[in-house]
Protein backbone atom coordinates (compact mmCIF):
# COMPACT_ATOMS: atom_id res chain seq x y z
CA UNK A 1 0.00 0.00 0.00
CA UNK A 2 1.61 2.92 -1.27
CA UNK A 3 0.21 6.05 1.09
CA UNK A 4 1.36 9.90 -0.54
CA UNK A 5 1.63 12.53 2.20
CA UNK A 6 1.28 16.02 2.04
CA UNK A 7 1.55 18.18 4.48
CA UNK A 8 0.74 22.37 4.51
CA UNK A 9 -0.12 23.28 7.97
CA UNK A 10 2.08 26.50 8.00
CA UNK A 11 5.29 27.82 6.35
CA UNK A 12 6.73 23.94 5.02
CA UNK A 13 4.96 22.33 2.15
CA UNK A 14 6.36 18.99 2.25
CA UNK A 15 4.97 15.61 0.48
CA UNK A 16 6.21 12.26 1.03
CA UNK A 17 5.43 8.20 -0.24
CA UNK A 18 5.30 6.14 2.37
CA UNK A 19 5.41 1.82 1.93
CA UNK A 20 2.63 0.90 4.40
CA UNK A 21 1.86 -2.35 3.19
CA UNK A 22 1.37 -5.74 5.64
CA UNK A 23 2.28 -5.64 9.29
CA UNK A 24 5.90 -4.03 9.71
CA UNK A 25 6.87 -0.64 10.32
CA UNK A 26 5.79 1.52 6.85
CA UNK A 27 8.92 2.41 5.12
CA UNK A 28 9.86 6.02 3.44
CA UNK A 29 10.87 5.96 -0.04
CA UNK A 30 11.26 9.23 -0.86
CA UNK A 31 10.01 12.90 0.41
CA UNK A 32 10.49 16.87 -0.24
CA UNK A 33 10.37 19.53 1.77
CA UNK A 34 10.45 23.27 0.61
CA UNK A 35 10.68 26.01 3.42
CA UNK A 36 9.54 28.91 3.38
CA UNK A 37 11.81 30.86 5.91
CA UNK A 38 13.41 33.37 3.50
CA UNK A 39 10.27 34.30 2.19
CA UNK A 40 9.07 34.97 5.31
CA UNK A 41 12.04 36.69 7.00
CA UNK A 42 11.28 40.03 5.65
CA UNK A 43 8.66 40.58 7.74
CA UNK A 44 10.05 38.78 10.94
CA UNK A 45 7.00 35.77 10.97
CA UNK A 46 4.75 33.47 9.15
CA UNK A 47 2.51 36.02 6.97
CA UNK A 48 -0.86 33.23 6.35
CA UNK A 49 -1.64 34.80 3.13
CA UNK A 50 2.07 34.04 1.41
CA UNK A 51 2.20 30.39 3.15
CA UNK A 52 -0.72 29.63 1.32
CA UNK A 53 0.44 30.78 -1.97
CA UNK A 54 3.41 29.75 -1.93
CA UNK A 55 1.93 25.87 -0.95
CA UNK A 56 -0.29 26.34 -4.20
CA UNK A 57 3.48 26.96 -6.04
CA UNK A 58 5.18 23.73 -4.28
CA UNK A 59 2.72 21.13 -3.87
CA UNK A 60 2.75 19.21 -7.54
CA UNK A 61 5.75 20.17 -8.11
CA UNK A 62 7.22 18.21 -4.93
CA UNK A 63 4.72 15.64 -5.60
CA UNK A 64 6.19 15.08 -9.16
CA UNK A 65 9.69 14.90 -7.55
CA UNK A 66 8.94 12.38 -4.75
CA UNK A 67 7.27 10.05 -7.25
CA UNK A 68 10.35 10.45 -9.67
CA UNK A 69 12.58 9.83 -6.63
CA UNK A 70 11.10 6.61 -5.94
CA UNK A 71 10.70 5.57 -9.39
CA UNK A 72 6.53 5.83 -8.94
CA UNK A 73 3.76 7.04 -10.91
CA UNK A 74 0.34 8.91 -9.87
CA UNK A 75 -0.99 5.70 -10.83
CA UNK A 76 0.85 3.44 -8.52
CA UNK A 77 -0.92 5.72 -5.33
CA UNK A 78 -3.19 3.65 -3.37
CA UNK A 79 -4.48 6.18 -0.22
CA UNK A 80 -3.85 10.41 -0.52
CA UNK A 81 -2.85 11.39 2.91
CA UNK A 82 -3.21 15.24 4.16
CA UNK A 83 -3.06 17.50 7.26
CA UNK A 84 -6.52 18.50 8.39
CA UNK A 85 -5.45 20.25 11.30
CA UNK A 86 -4.52 22.08 13.32
CA UNK A 87 -2.76 24.81 11.30
CA UNK A 88 -3.28 28.07 9.32
CA UNK A 89 -6.80 27.93 7.63
CA UNK A 90 -5.67 28.75 4.55
CA UNK A 91 -2.44 26.35 4.43
CA UNK A 92 -4.65 23.63 5.58
CA UNK A 93 -7.02 24.18 2.57
CA UNK A 94 -4.42 24.16 0.35
CA UNK A 95 -2.61 20.69 1.15
CA UNK A 96 -6.34 19.65 1.54
CA UNK A 97 -7.75 20.34 -1.72
CA UNK A 98 -4.95 18.84 -3.84
CA UNK A 99 -5.13 15.68 -1.65
CA UNK A 100 -8.51 15.22 -2.72
CA UNK A 101 -8.38 16.51 -5.96
CA UNK A 102 -5.82 13.71 -6.44
CA UNK A 103 -7.86 11.79 -5.18
CA UNK A 104 -11.04 12.18 -7.11
CA UNK A 105 -8.69 11.89 -10.43
CA UNK A 106 -7.44 8.85 -9.59
CA UNK A 107 -10.56 7.22 -7.97
CA UNK A 108 -8.45 6.60 -4.86
CA UNK A 109 -9.25 7.60 -1.34
CA UNK A 110 -7.92 10.25 0.80
CA UNK A 111 -7.51 10.52 4.40
CA UNK A 112 -7.12 13.69 6.42
CA UNK A 113 -4.31 13.56 9.28
CA UNK A 114 -3.95 15.31 12.64
CA UNK A 115 -0.49 17.19 12.16
CA UNK A 116 0.53 16.62 15.82
CA UNK A 117 -0.27 12.90 15.47
CA UNK A 118 2.20 12.88 12.46
CA UNK A 119 5.07 14.42 14.70
CA UNK A 120 3.78 12.10 17.81
CA UNK A 121 5.06 8.97 15.19
CA UNK A 122 7.02 10.34 13.35
CA UNK A 123 10.26 8.67 15.30
CA UNK A 124 9.08 4.94 14.12
CA UNK A 125 10.70 5.97 10.80
CA UNK A 126 14.33 6.30 12.55
CA UNK A 127 16.73 3.76 13.03
CA UNK A 128 15.75 3.10 16.29
CA UNK A 129 12.07 2.89 16.58
CA UNK A 130 10.21 2.98 19.74
CA UNK A 131 7.37 0.51 20.75
CA UNK A 132 4.46 1.11 22.55
CA UNK A 133 3.48 1.74 25.05
CA UNK A 134 5.11 5.53 26.00
CA UNK A 135 5.60 8.62 26.95
CA UNK A 136 5.99 11.62 23.97
CA UNK A 137 7.16 15.05 24.81
CA UNK A 138 5.45 17.02 21.49
CA UNK A 139 7.59 20.04 21.32
CA UNK A 140 7.57 22.64 18.51
CA UNK A 141 6.73 25.93 17.67
CA UNK A 142 3.23 26.20 18.65
CA UNK A 143 2.65 23.08 20.57
CA UNK A 144 4.50 22.07 24.00
CA UNK A 145 2.56 18.74 25.48
CA UNK A 146 3.22 15.32 27.11
CA UNK A 147 1.18 12.82 26.34
CA UNK A 148 0.79 8.86 27.64
CA UNK A 149 0.74 7.03 24.02
CA UNK A 150 -0.41 3.17 24.06
CA UNK A 151 -0.66 2.74 20.60
CA UNK A 152 -1.97 4.10 17.40
CA UNK A 153 -5.41 6.72 18.15
CA UNK A 154 -4.73 6.12 22.14
CA UNK A 155 -3.43 9.25 23.54
CA UNK A 156 -3.67 10.54 27.10
CA UNK A 157 -3.10 14.08 27.98
CA UNK A 158 -0.47 14.58 30.73
CA UNK A 159 0.73 18.04 30.85
CA UNK A 160 0.57 20.85 28.52
CA UNK A 161 1.40 24.89 28.16
CA UNK A 162 -0.94 26.98 30.15
CA UNK A 163 0.60 30.24 27.41
CA UNK A 164 3.51 30.10 25.37
CA UNK A 165 5.05 26.47 23.80
CA UNK A 166 8.90 26.25 24.40
CA UNK A 167 8.97 26.95 20.37
CA UNK A 168 7.95 30.71 20.97
CA UNK A 169 9.85 31.23 24.35
CA UNK A 170 13.24 30.08 21.83
CA UNK A 171 11.65 32.60 18.84
CA UNK A 172 10.19 35.76 21.06
CA UNK A 173 13.32 35.59 23.53
CA UNK A 174 15.67 35.61 20.06
CA UNK A 175 13.52 38.63 18.50
CA UNK A 176 13.99 40.62 21.81
CA UNK A 177 18.32 39.65 21.22
CA UNK A 178 17.60 41.04 17.93
CA UNK A 179 18.42 37.67 16.48
CA UNK A 180 15.90 38.22 13.26
CA UNK A 181 13.77 35.08 11.90
CA UNK A 182 14.06 32.03 12.67
CA UNK A 183 14.88 32.85 15.77
CA UNK A 184 15.12 29.48 17.76
CA UNK A 185 17.80 28.06 15.72
CA UNK A 186 19.35 31.36 16.15
CA UNK A 187 19.26 31.47 19.34
CA UNK A 188 20.43 27.80 19.63
CA UNK A 189 23.53 28.70 17.76
CA UNK A 190 24.63 32.14 19.67
CA UNK A 191 24.24 29.79 23.20
CA UNK A 192 26.89 27.53 21.87
CA UNK A 193 29.49 30.43 22.52
CA UNK A 194 27.74 31.87 26.03
CA UNK A 195 27.60 30.70 29.73
CA UNK A 196 24.45 29.17 30.45
CA UNK A 197 24.73 30.42 34.31
CA UNK A 198 25.65 33.73 33.38
CA UNK A 199 21.63 34.72 34.41
CA UNK A 200 19.53 33.50 36.54
CA UNK A 201 16.28 33.12 33.97
CA UNK A 202 12.80 31.53 36.11
CA UNK A 203 11.88 27.78 35.62
CA UNK A 204 7.88 28.62 35.76
CA UNK A 205 5.61 25.51 37.00
CA UNK A 206 8.93 23.60 37.43
CA UNK A 207 7.80 23.01 41.24
CA UNK A 208 4.01 23.07 40.00
CA UNK A 209 3.34 19.18 41.06
CA UNK A 210 1.81 18.86 37.95
CA UNK A 211 3.22 18.79 34.53
CA UNK A 212 1.67 21.59 32.54
CA UNK A 213 4.43 24.21 31.37
CA UNK A 214 4.04 27.94 31.17
CA UNK A 215 6.54 30.00 29.26
CA UNK A 216 5.69 33.35 28.87
CA UNK A 217 6.86 34.65 32.44
CA UNK A 218 10.77 33.57 30.84
CA UNK A 219 10.47 35.69 27.90
CA UNK A 220 9.35 38.41 29.97
CA UNK A 221 12.41 38.00 32.17
CA UNK A 222 14.48 38.24 29.03
CA UNK A 223 13.17 41.12 27.93
CA UNK A 224 13.55 42.48 31.29
CA UNK A 225 17.43 41.80 31.50
CA UNK A 226 17.62 42.94 28.25
CA UNK A 227 16.65 46.53 29.17
CA UNK A 228 18.48 46.15 31.95
CA UNK A 229 21.93 45.36 30.10
CA UNK A 230 21.17 48.15 27.82
CA UNK A 231 24.50 49.55 25.50
CA UNK A 232 26.31 46.40 26.47
CA UNK A 233 23.66 43.67 25.48
CA UNK A 234 26.01 43.30 22.34
CA UNK A 235 28.69 41.98 24.95
CA UNK A 236 26.29 39.43 26.63
CA UNK A 237 24.05 38.32 23.83
CA UNK A 238 25.51 34.71 23.93
CA UNK A 239 25.07 34.43 27.95
CA UNK A 240 21.96 35.94 27.65
CA UNK A 241 21.08 33.48 24.66
CA UNK A 242 22.48 30.18 27.20
CA UNK A 243 21.39 31.08 29.71
CA UNK A 244 17.61 31.42 28.16
CA UNK A 245 18.24 28.16 26.23
CA UNK A 246 19.04 26.48 29.83
CA UNK A 247 15.93 27.42 31.42
CA UNK A 248 13.63 26.41 28.62
CA UNK A 249 15.44 23.28 28.43
CA UNK A 250 15.65 22.14 32.17
CA UNK A 251 11.57 22.63 32.45
CA UNK A 252 11.48 20.69 29.38
CA UNK A 253 13.80 17.68 30.66
CA UNK A 254 12.37 17.59 34.34
CA UNK A 255 8.87 17.49 33.02
CA UNK A 256 9.69 14.60 30.84
CA UNK A 257 11.08 12.85 33.62
CA UNK A 258 8.59 13.44 35.90
CA UNK A 259 5.73 12.41 33.37
CA UNK A 260 7.90 8.71 33.27
CA UNK A 261 7.82 8.77 37.06
CA UNK A 262 4.14 9.48 37.23
CA UNK A 263 2.88 6.51 34.52
CA UNK A 264 5.94 3.85 35.22
CA UNK A 265 6.85 4.09 31.72
CA UNK A 266 10.47 3.53 30.53
CA UNK A 267 10.56 4.98 27.07
CA UNK A 268 10.06 8.77 26.24
CA UNK A 269 9.54 9.80 22.63
CA UNK A 270 10.43 13.39 21.73
CA UNK A 271 9.20 14.89 18.73
CA UNK A 272 8.51 18.87 16.93
CA UNK A 273 11.01 21.24 15.58
CA UNK A 274 12.42 21.92 19.33
CA UNK A 275 13.52 18.01 19.38
CA UNK A 276 16.53 18.49 17.51
CA UNK A 277 17.95 21.10 19.82
CA UNK A 278 20.96 19.63 20.39
CA UNK A 279 21.31 20.48 24.22
CA UNK A 280 18.16 18.93 24.80
CA UNK A 281 19.01 15.92 23.18
CA UNK A 282 22.02 15.69 25.40
CA UNK A 283 20.29 16.48 28.79
CA UNK A 284 17.98 14.00 28.34
CA UNK A 285 19.62 11.24 26.96
CA UNK A 286 22.17 11.77 30.24
CA UNK A 287 18.86 11.38 32.59
CA UNK A 288 17.04 8.68 30.77
CA UNK A 289 20.38 6.49 30.99
CA UNK A 290 20.90 7.03 34.63
CA UNK A 291 17.16 6.07 35.82
CA UNK A 292 17.57 3.04 32.82
CA UNK A 293 14.85 4.57 30.71
CA UNK A 294 15.60 4.77 26.98
CA UNK A 295 14.35 8.09 24.83
CA UNK A 296 13.98 8.24 20.89
CA UNK A 297 13.46 10.86 18.45
CA UNK A 298 12.97 11.29 14.88
CA UNK A 299 15.87 11.60 12.55
CA UNK A 300 17.00 15.31 12.31
CA UNK A 301 15.49 16.16 8.71
CA UNK A 302 12.12 14.92 9.93
CA UNK A 303 11.83 16.94 13.23
CA UNK A 304 10.70 19.59 11.38
CA UNK A 305 7.01 19.52 9.77
CA UNK A 306 7.03 16.75 6.65
CA UNK A 307 5.05 15.23 4.39
CA UNK A 308 7.07 11.53 5.46
CA UNK A 309 5.56 11.73 9.14
CA UNK A 310 1.73 12.35 7.78
CA UNK A 311 1.74 9.86 5.16
CA UNK A 312 3.65 7.53 8.22
CA UNK A 313 0.56 8.49 10.59
CA UNK A 314 -2.08 7.65 7.78
CA UNK A 315 -0.45 4.40 7.09
CA UNK A 316 -0.44 3.18 10.72
CA UNK A 317 -3.90 4.35 11.62
CA UNK A 318 -5.29 2.03 8.61
CA UNK A 319 -2.62 -0.88 9.96
CA UNK A 320 -3.76 -0.62 13.30
CA UNK A 321 -7.74 -0.29 11.63
CA UNK A 322 -8.61 2.84 14.16
CA UNK A 323 -9.11 4.65 11.05
CA UNK A 324 -10.49 3.62 7.03
CA UNK A 325 -9.38 6.18 3.99
CA UNK A 326 -12.85 7.19 2.53
CA UNK A 327 -13.32 8.25 -1.10
CA UNK A 328 -15.66 11.32 0.44
CA UNK A 329 -13.81 14.31 -0.86
CA UNK A 330 -16.45 16.81 0.38
CA UNK A 331 -13.16 17.87 2.53
CA UNK A 332 -13.02 20.20 5.65
CA UNK A 333 -9.87 21.28 7.92
CA UNK A 334 -9.64 21.59 11.71
CA UNK A 335 -7.45 24.62 12.09
CA UNK A 336 -7.91 24.11 16.31
CA UNK A 337 -7.83 20.37 17.02
CA UNK A 338 -6.56 18.80 19.93
CA UNK A 339 -4.64 15.70 19.83
CA UNK A 340 -6.72 13.62 22.37
CA UNK A 341 -9.89 14.66 19.96
CA UNK A 342 -8.55 12.68 17.25
CA UNK A 343 -11.58 11.16 16.07
CA UNK A 344 -11.30 6.94 14.40
CA UNK A 345 -13.55 8.57 11.41
CA UNK A 346 -12.58 9.51 8.30
CA UNK A 347 -11.32 12.60 8.21
CA UNK A 348 -11.99 13.88 4.54
CA UNK A 349 -15.43 13.65 5.61
CA UNK A 350 -17.12 17.07 6.75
Amino acid sequence: MLVLGIESSCDETGVALVDGGGTDVPRLLSHALHSQVEMHADYGGVVPELASRDHIRRVLPLATQVLSGAHRSLADVDVVAFTRGPGLAGALLVGAGVACALGAALDRPVLGVHHLEGHLLSPFLSADPPVFPFVALLVSGGHTQLMRVDGVGRYELLGETIDDAAGEAFDKSAKLLGLGYPGGPALSRLAQSGDATAFRLPRPLLHSGDLDFSYAGLKTAVMTQARKLGDALHERTADLAASTEAAIVEVLVRKSLAALDATGLKRLVVAGGVGANRVLRAQLDAACTRRGARVHYPELHLCTDNGAMIALAAAMRMQARVQTASKAYAFDVMPRWPLAQVSPDSACAG
